[in-house]
């Protein structure tokens, strides 16, 4: 298969479920992800890994419970933020917001440990993205 550029925001407009990633591309062996998010996750850890997020539009703010105590990682769009291994967080988006994920190919996206996941929450290790091609923007210009 001969690997072919991914606009995100295609990718993004090809879905409405929030809190249910889908695999854009891999990295080695690391899924990339995109997810539109809004309300709370669900408080979790991953024990084995670091989780990266960006923020293509709107906000996330990460609750993060550390030794010296809870605070609240607040990230606008264009913002990075890395999730250290063995940390417990809990996602939240106040407005519909779209972020971007590299995650260990395999990872849950309620991590290893997890409070009770609410209906609204895809406990998965990403979907696959909807492959159909993409309207070629140079026609008519």
């Amino acid at each position: 298969m001969t690997p072919e550029p991914v606009s995100l925001a295609h990718a993004l407009a090809s879905f409405s479920d929030h809190w249910s990633p889908r695999i854009v591309t891999a990295v080695n062996d690391y899924d990339v992800r995109i997810a539109k998010v809004e309300g709370e996750h669900v408080w979790h850890v991953h024990d084995h890994t670091d989780e990266f997020f960006l923020v293509l539009d709107g906000e996330l703010r990460i609750n993060l419970r550390e030794p010296a105590g809870e605070r609240t990682v607040v990230l606008p769009a264009g913002s990075v933020f890395t999730v250290p291994r063995g940390t417990e967080h809990r996602p939240y988006a106040p407005v519909p917001t779209a972020i971007l994920m590299f995650e260990p190919t395999g990872t849950l996206t309620v991590g290893d440990r997890h409070d009770e996941v609410p209906d609204h929450v895809d406990a998965t290790t990403g979907h696959a993205l909807d492959r159909a091609p993409e309207p070629d923007d140079t026609l008519g210009s």
